[in-house]
């Protein structure tokens, strides 16, 4: 008992002094401003001498945010902007195509002879492909993809490689109901043989046969493009220099194997679908518009033919 008694008084002060120092912690962490201090505030002139640094940084941040740059992560390229922020057709430039890797081609010894056209050279034995000729055939394709998309017509997009799946999904999402995509594969007799692939009541109150079959890489999938000549389908395919330009319809001479290159592309495409869509949908309202005025006309009892002014 005496022991314990005096050893209370010891243990009380020690419990003081724990407590009195987790205090002093508590109050240099409420006066530091920031992480980056490394010293508490411990007095006026120390927390005036603070806010004076803050008013000249804050000084020096406005009188040259004016000059410079301002280039940003949102009004620059980014890998991921390709997939997710496609460009339009109209915004399709040289530099974008470049950035993407489009203009890599295969060794020298696999040039295709009739790739010749769309081959600028050679360097350290790989053929560079000429993206002066890429573009504007980028263009021709994206026109032919937003007037089918505009008559009602149905778009594939066909890319099997793992890479390509995540592509030709975003870009068939992109365009709507008028678009499928094919990423796994391509079935044998898909086109000539869907009667039997399909059943008879698909095929007669389905469209199974596409208007358009986009072919991000056209040299694995050529008993699809052979299918689609024999069904007489335009294709438009991304076509590499160790590949025939004449396999698809429309050709788009850039690089097959990097999937930039193919987000870049195909994304291009689905904007161009998707304003087709925009634009037949318009034409939808018009014709119901003047369909609805030609029957008011008629239940007025006058038969001549109702003009729209839009």
């Amino acid at each position: 008992m005496s022991t314990k008694a005096g050893l209370r008084p010891w243990l009380s002060a020690t419990r003081c002094m724990r407590r009195s120092q987790l205090s002093v912690l508590q109050r240099r962490r409420n006066v530091f401003t920031s992480s980056d201090q490394p010293f508490p505030l411990q007095s006026p002139d120390d927390w005036q001498s603070l806010q004076d640094r803050r008013i000249r940084f804050k000084m020096l941040v406005d009188l040259f945010s004016e000059h410079g740059s301002n280039v940003t992560r949102d009004n620059t390229f980014q890998p991921h902007h390709q997939l997710h922020r496609p460009l339009a057709p109209s915004e399709a430039t040289l530099s974008a195509l470049i950035a993407a890797g489009a203009h890599f081609g295969h060794a020298k010894s696999l040039l295709n002879p009739n790739f010749m056209p769309y081959a600028y050279g050679v360097r350290a034995g790989i053929t560079i492909i000429d993206l002066d000729s890429t573009l504007p055939l980028l263009q021709r394709a994206a026109n032919l993809t937003r007037a089918v998309v505009a008559r009602d017509g149905t778009v594939v997009f066909v890319g099997t490689r793992p890479d390509l799946r995540a592509v030709v999904r975003k870009a068939a999402e992109r365009i709507g109901p008028q678009a499928f995509h094919v990423g796994e594969r391509w079935l044998p007799g898909t086109l000539t043989n869907k009667l039997q692939l399909f059943g008879s009541d698909v095929t007669r109150g389905q469209r199974v046969t596409p208007d358009l079959v986009i072919f991000l890489n056209p040299l694995a999938n050529i008993h699809a493009i052979r299918e689609c000549a024999i069904q007489h389908i335009p294709t438009i395919g991304i076509v590499d220099s160790n590949v025939d330009p004449r396999v698809v319809m429309y050709a788009i001479p850039a690089n097959d194997e990097s999937p930039r290159a193919a987000e870049l592309i195909a994304g291009v495409l689905s904007i161009a679908g998707r304003e087709g869509g925009v634009l037949r949908e318009r034409e939808v309202q018009i014709k119901e518009l003047r369909q609805s005025r030609y029957m008011r006309a008629q239940e007025r009892g006058t038969t001549r033919y109702v003009v729209d002014r839009d």
